[in-house]
């Protein structure tokens, strides 16, 4: 689920130029589809559900965010304006904001604090290379639907390609929601539920004020460092395509296979440490690594004076090592921090904050 999130929300960063001006717009409003049309609702939303996720069957609340950002994702593709692109990429934030309080909130009731980095590492890769796989994946549907093959399933040459790109990444939704039903809810963590959904925010929001001197620094510095990842996933291709001439099939040649390299690597590596330097130091030794690998993404901000096209794609590409790790290190403390009942909010606002900055 992570990784088809990931692709939906991917695709119109990929297909900047053919949607731009098929559809007559201007790099700004390209910029408000890309940023504010999903951001706004997936920040606010991600509160709202993040506190049902407290309340309710996580299961069933993941699979109605599928359903709702596929459908979205694939009325993106019939889009004729600005308006109904706009409106298409705000409801597929809707649906997005339902998964990760959901999905961190299981995965905290299914491992101690202890042994969470291996499973949420899996969580992040998935959302880490679906990147590299988005690039790979529209570049090959791009080139095929410029052929006409998918005629046989009713969408012919007179459809952009783009278009066919997004209705086929929506259809793919109904296969994820067949998965999703032979899942089990698991069993929370013990504790009691506040007797309203009132009385539970105010309860969680009494929490971080409580425990602000941890929480403040830990929110603001992950959304200071997911606005160098939003941007860039934002307007890479594109930078690429117009100053080193890289075209989707060149970036799924090139760009998509590394990012997801990196992408695995950078889980993979995190796994391998963040788990056994929590038991030798606490939480203190977890953020201070954190703290040190967030600067490893510096390199790829040099990606635009890269001396070719290549070497560029691998600048950009390194960072995909650098955000999951960095995700993970906060994430599993943010499980630690907040109580079994309010761990789905408190994901959330990771949501808020890393979208509204980014």
């Amino acid at each position: 689920s992570s990784l088809l999130s990931v692709i939906d929300r991917k695709i119109l960063s990929l297909v900047v130029d053919p949607v731009r001006a098929e559809l007559n717009l201007n790099d700004v409003e390209i910029g408000l589809l890309q940023g504010l049309a999903f951001g706004l609702v997936y920040a606010i939303g991600g509160v709202v559900l993040g506190a049902l996720a407290d309340r309710y069957n996580r299961r069933n609340l993941v699979i109605f965010g599928v359903v709702v950002w596929s459908v979205a994702t694939a009325a993106a593709g019939l889009a004729q304006s600005f308006g109904q692109m706009f409106a298409a990429r705000v409801i597929v934030g809707f649906g997005e904001a339902a998964l990760a309080p959901a999905a961190v909130s299981l995965i905290a009731d299914l491992f101690p604090a202890d042994r969470r980095g291996r499973p949420m590492g899996l969580y992040m890769t998935g959302q880490a290379i679906a990147n590299g796989v988005a690039i790979s994946m529209t570049g090959v549907v791009l080139a095929a639907a410029a052929a006409n093959r998918f005629a046989s399933i009713g969408l012919p040459a007179s459809v952009s390609p783009w278009r066919t790109t997004f209705i086929l990444c929506g259809a793919s939704g109904a296969l994820l929601v067949v998965l999703l039903m032979t899942c089990r809810e698991a069993p929370r963590g013990g504790e009691r539920l506040a007797p309203s959904l009132f009385a539970q925010g105010r309860e969680t929001f009494q929490h971080l004020i409580d425990r602000r001197r941890f929480f403040a620094p830990l929110y603001l510095g992950f959304a200071a460092c997911f606005m160098a990842a939003y941007g860039s996933a934002a307007w890479t291709p594109t930078m690429l395509g117009r100053v080193f001439d890289l075209g989707p099939a060149d970036l799924a040649k090139t760009l998509g296979p590394l990012t997801v390299a990196f992408a695995v690597l950078g889980p993979l590596i995190g796994t391998a440490v963040i788990d056994p330097m929590v038991r030798r130091f606490g939480d203190a030794g977890r953020l201070l690594l954190v703290a040190g690998v967030v600067l490893l993404a510096v390199p790829s901000g040099l990606a635009v004076l890269a001396p070719n096209g290549t070497i560029s794609a691998l600048l950009v590409a390194s960072s995909s090592a650098v955000y999951p790790f960095v995700g993970l290190g906060v994430v599993t403390a943010l499980q630690a921090a907040w109580p079994a009942r309010m761990r789905g909010l408190g994901v959330a606002l990771t949501g808020l904050f890393n979208t509204i900055i980014g």
